[in-house]
């Protein structure tokens, strides 16, 4: 049996899993979805990037979990990059789902030259949290009216600084045994960065014909992939 411990990424909490969850369930695994500080129902909590980290590693420990999956959806693919590394021997795999990755002393805005400045502006005008995706950001992504409209309303102010402070890493992540999920709706390449990890032994790519949330638009798809992440091989 396998410990699933599943973040999701910036705006979104916990409850953005609720339809992948029971999969993995009723497969006979440990499921732990888990809301990053400062979002869903721990909304308004200034939050850094090593807050997210500690909050991933924190509930790891403290539920002394073993042979566990790390799964890091879009932003949260940073801290739980970094929290893979961190917790050693407890880790089986960590699954990145379209997700950023983190690079030592890189932040989440620095893969965005083009968009930096504007999310910096954003972040600065509310109050030190970046405003949440709108339906126009859904649009062309493989949701349903129903789909955009539960993601939209869930979604909450997410922590400025979480985007702007730096990863910390102490070994290359390409030692990690990780799969990258692509959904090809949002961009039919990985980033440079990921495809450069995807030459190690220890990395695998899985791709998705969807868009950029999987666990709305194609829940049980990106259940089954996770579920096959879990076995011998990942």
């Amino acid at each position: 049996m396998s410990e699933y411990v599943l973040t999701a990424g910036a705006w979104l909490g916990a409850w953005a899993w609720d339809e992948v969850v029971p999969e993995l369930r009723a497969a006979g695994h440990g499921v732990h979805p888990l809301t990053l500080s400062g979002l869903a129902d721990k909304k308004g909590v200034h939050a850094g990037q090593q807050t997210h980290v500690q909050d991933i590693v924190g509930e790891i420990e403290r539920r002394d979990l073993r042979d566990v999956v790390l799964v890091g959806h879009s932003y949260s693919g940073i801290p739980a990059g970094q929290a893979a590394e961190r917790i050693g021997g407890r880790l089986a795999r960590v699954v990145f789902v379209d997700s950023n990755v983190p690079a030592d002393g890189e932040s989440f805005v620095s893969a965005w030259p083009d968009g930096r400045s504007t999310v910096e502006a954003a972040i600065a005008a509310n109050g030190g949290f970046w405003p949440p995706l709108s339906a126009d950001d859904c649009e062309g992504q493989g949701l349903s009216p129903e789909q955009i409209a539960r993601c939209t309303a869930g979604a909450t102010p997410h922590p400025g600084a979480t985007l702007t402070e730096p990863a910390v890493l102490t070994r290359p992540l390409g030692e990690l045994p990780a799969t990258y999920i692509k959904c090809l709706l949002d961009w039919p390449e990985p980033s440079p960065d990921v495809a450069e990890l995807l030459k190690s032994e220890q990395w695998r790519l899985v791709t998705m014909d969807t868009g950029h949330w999987p666990m709305f638009s194609q829940p049980r798809e990106l259940a089954r992939i996770l579920l096959a992440a879990a076995e011998p091989g990942g």
